[in-house]
């Protein structure tokens, strides 16, 4: 069985093709600029390499840009577009409305649009090309993925706010969290390797937008993004926690509306607004060239993770394993080693030397043999997360 893995951003559309016999990936492409001028395809395969420049006025005609693609004679990723079973989609919120992946019925578009205030960048193109694909590939199986649902696993007192419970009962708000594919992933792969009947584990997932799980025993009890992906860590762009009053303390002095001072913190905020870069790599070049700015922004980085991670030793009653996966956590060795200096109080002894040397994309434990907490570096696979999900959802229902 092949899975169609799809994420569809506000003006993009990233997919991939996993052959779930084996797992493996045969191939993968990105469609950007949809809906404005330039638009344009490109898709590699072990067929070759397509390029193909077309404006597309929206996700339909994104969509069947991508099957063209995918069953090109020479380059193609497939020889027929029937050879798909399931198309899975990622999608960015759940609400309190699913606490797993579902089968794409009319009842679930109609849920998902119900929610797209909560979501409302990502949530109308998660909306849109789910129709198209449902459209233009009629009779094949779709199924929503949500970012969400990994942390419906987090007991009340952790996911309320303390505002007005009538307020919660009637706009939903509280904490939902988000990467949970990727913490889903990364922690199924740290409880196997520990081989322990009952675990703790934070996982940390660090790229341009990055945020850590509490997961007991498998299960997600906190989370650090919130009711948007803004709360949390300090990221590529995004301020993270903040006092909610510099919302209409910045609306005052600088005249905005404070739907700007939200748009402000999360795109012109986090490393771009402390250091001038958003990019992890460029911040890295600058702090070892001694830039003041670039290293408080990394520091401030190092420290936030620092201080979720002995929050959530306290949540879970001790730790056992700290996973560290994402663009940041990957590859990053400076940050993995500001994030490390000074956990030594929670029992970890971080191998400093083999996180400067240590192979990328493959699983390492990073912390040295009689260190009573694991670090592991485990490479993330949302897209297959998402596959395994479409494959048992539809051949269950079939």
């Amino acid at each position: 069985m092949k899975v169609l893995v799809i994420n569809a951003g506000s003006s993009s559309l990233k997919y991939q093709v996993i052959d779930m016999e084996n797992e493996m990936m045969l191939g993968k492409g990105i469609v950007e600029r949809i809906g404005f001028n330039g638009s344009k395809l490109n898709q590699k395969s072990e067929r070759g390499e397509i390029n193909i420049c077309s404006n597309l006025k929206n996700h339909t005609e994104a969509f069947m840009l991508v099957m063209e693609a995918l069953t090109d004679k020479e380059k193609g990723i497939l020889d027929n577009i029937s050879e798909i079973g399931a198309i899975g989609h990622r999608v960015l919120h759940s609400a309190e409305d699913f606490r797993s992946s579902v089968v794409v019925t009319d009842e679930v578009i109609r849920i998902c649009r119900k929610n797209s205030v909560l979501g409302p960048l990502h949530m109308p193109a998660n909306i849109d090309c789910i129709e198209s694909c449902m459209k233009l590939m009629p009779g094949v199986p779709n199924v929503a993925v949500f970012d969400t649902v990994f942390h419906s696993t987090m007991p009340d007192y952790a996911y309320m706010y303390a505002i007005n419970y009538s307020d919660y009962e009637k706009f939903k708000i509280r904490k939902y969290g988000f990467h949970g594919t990727s913490h889903k992933y990364v922690s199924e792969i740290a409880v196997k390797y520990l081989k322990k009947e009952h675990s703790k584990i934070i996982t940390c997932h660090l790229g341009n937008g990055s945020s850590m799980a509490a997961v007991v025993d498998g299960k997600c009890i906190d989370t650090t993004m919130g009711l948007t992906p803004l709360e949390g860590l300090v990221m590529g762009t995004r301020s993270g926690d903040i006092d909610p009053a510099v919302i209409s303390f910045l609306a005052i002095q600088k005249n905005m509306h404070s739907c700007d001072v939200t748009t402000y913190l999360n795109k012109e905020c986090g490393f771009l607004g402390i250091a001038g870069v958003s990019d992890f790599r460029d911040l890295t070049a600058r702090c070892l060239a001694g830039d003041y700015r670039a290293n408080l922004a990394a520091n401030m980085f190092a420290y936030r993770i620092r201080k979720y991670i002995g929050a959530y030793v306290a949540a879970m009653g001790g730790l056992d394993c700290i996973v560290l996966t994402g663009g940041i956590g990957e590859n990053a060795s400076y940050a993995r080693k500001l994030i490390m200096t000074g956990l030594e109080v929670f029992g970890v002894d971080f191998d400093f030397e083999l996180n400067e040397t240590m192979q990328r994309g493959v699983l390492t434990e990073l912390s040295k043999p009689a260190s009573k907490v694991k670090v592991l570096v485990i490479p993330t696979n949302e897209e297959l997360v998402i596959a395994r999900d479409a494959k048992n959802l539809t051949q269950t229902k079939a």
